[in-house]
């Protein structure tokens, strides 16, 4: 049997696999919102997603990106049809309307929609009805559960936000400390795609750090360090000095080939245990479009197939912990 997660705020540690609602249960509500947040509490997972971007008034909200068309009605709002906008973010071109451009009491107005409405038209049902919550938001939220569930943060697009004189890691500090979270035995993971903001919080914080890598490309503040790199030996050495765990894309550990099986698992989660580091997964999702091609039901893109199997093949391999939109399953998949 999986070992079973108890997690209280000062435990001295948080036994794997570790349930992580990715966005929330955001398979079945609108990802970022506080209903999705709810909803993975009573499911049970272990700990809620934030992914953290700024406002123009310097608020911490949740968002997966800056760019919000694609997960709230900000297009049909004609009071703000004026700041549609084309920025350059990490070295990428997006059009759209960006939360820096907003003040807190405008973000407020507008509701949050599905995001992948195709895969998941269900989820369309509450579209309009939730806001966009704050991060102060999330932890009053997390604070109120009978045993506070962890919150695992993500600071997005740090740099970018850096050079708009937005700094997101001390207000971020800040927000923990005042929930209460300031020692490493808290439930709380700080994670960025970035290094030299993780680098940076681990001069100043005892809360675990997790560096996030994709498998292509590189951080965007360090061009010159390949993802191929850090998973190495050597680059997992690196990453052990200033973080606590690396969170990577599951095709790190079981990779796919181009008629998208499951190849035989890399050694990743070896390697990462031998550096000293926790590895937790993304993103675990039922539907047929994110599985492998033996573990989905039928063609259609959006029905959903053998998630548990997939998740019980990543226990198995001695995985730290998973992002799942579908925290439920994750949950009966570990404690059967």
């Amino acid at each position: 049997m999986i070992a079973t997660a108890c997690l209280t705020p000062t435990s001295p540690t948080l036994a794997a696999p570790l349930v992580i609602a990715h966005r929330g249960a955001s398979g079945s509500r609108p990802e970022h919102t506080l209903e999705s947040y709810k909803l993975a509490i009573e499911e049970g997972t272990d700990f809620i997603e934030p992914d953290l971007v700024m406002t123009r008034d310097h608020v911490l909200v949740a968002r997966h990106e800056n760019e919000i068309s694609g997960t709230t009605d900000v297009a049909t709002h004609p009071e703000f049809a004026a700041r549609q906008a084309t920025k350059i973010i990490d070295g990428q071109s997006f059009t759209g309307w960006f939360t820096e451009d907003f003040t807190l009491v405008e973000l407020k107005t507008l509701r949050a929609r599905e995001r992948l409405p195709e895969l998941r038209p269900q989820n369309c049902a509450y579209d309009g009805q939730f806001e966009i919550p704050t991060f102060m938001e999330i932890l009053a939220l997390a604070a109120t559960t009978p045993e506070r569930v962890g919150v695992y943060p993500e600071i997005k697009h740090g740099t970018y936000f850096d050079g708009l004189g937005m700094n997101m890691e001390a207000p971020l500090l800040a927000a923990l400390e005042q929930a209460g979270f300031t020692k490493a035995s808290d439930p709380v993971f700080i994670q960025s795609f970035e290094v030299g903001n993780l680098e940076r919080l681990r001069k100043l914080t005892q809360l675990r750090l997790v560096q996030l890598i994709d498998g292509t490309g590189h951080p965007a503040d360090r061009p010159e360090l390949p993802s191929t790199t850090m998973i190495t030996p050597a680059g997992l050495a690196a990453i052990a000095r200033y973080a606590d765990a690396i969170g990577v894309t599951k095709a790190l550990i079981v990779p796919r080939d181009a008629s998208g099986q499951s190849l035989s698992p890399t050694m990743l989660v070896d390697d990462a245990h031998k550096a000293g580091l926790k590895i937790h997964a993304w993103t675990f999702r039922a539907e047929n479009a994110f599985l492998p091609a033996e573990r989905r039901a039928g063609t259609d893109p959006a029905a959903h197939g053998a998630l548990a199997a997939e998740l019980r093949q990543f226990y198995e391999l001695g995985i730290d912990g998973v992002f799942c939109d579908f925290p439920g399953v994750a949950v009966r998949v570990r404690d059967p």
